[in-house]
């Protein structure tokens, strides 16, 4: 599992990346202001498990060999790491699998409100000629 803090535009937002199984599981957590050591560990021991829990949508990755790395360049790869920005690749495309995921199910919900609605005003409608045919 991995955590990465950034500054987007104007907020400071958390990318979680959790590959298990050759399955990547990502989720976006905008903290807003800077965060300190204390929000990120509220974050990691309270929000974190709630978020992995609703997370459904996942990536295939493939699994890199583990060996022994020369210490130069873990201290190199380290420094990269430091110096890049934002999210891998397979993060972003797990992130765009839950958004896009998330957005058909809203679609859904707004649908079904909407023809609640409808038929709750035409339920009105009804009673009103009903009443109005009674004389009333």
């Amino acid at each position: 599992m991995k955590l990465t803090v950034f500054f987007e535009s104007e907020f400071w937002v958390g990318v979680v990346e959790d590959a298990d199984n050759g399955k990547l599981r990502a989720f976006r957590y905008v903290f807003g202001a800077e965060p300190h050591d204390a929000e990120v560990l509220q974050f990691v021991h309270h929000t974190l498990p709630r978020l992995l829990k609703s997370t459904s949508c996942t990536v295939d990755v493939k699994k890199e060999e583990t060996r022994r790395i020369n210490p130069k360049r873990l201290a190199r790869k380290a420094a990269l790491e430091m110096k890049r920005k934002g999210i891998s690749s397979a993060a972003h495309a797990a992130l765009q699998l839950e958004l896009e995921h998330r957005k058909k199910e809203r679609r859904i919900i707004t649908r079904e409100q909407r023809e609640q609605e409808k038929e709750r005003k035409r339920e009105i409608a009804r009673m009103k000629a009903k009443a109005k045919h009674r004389g009333r």
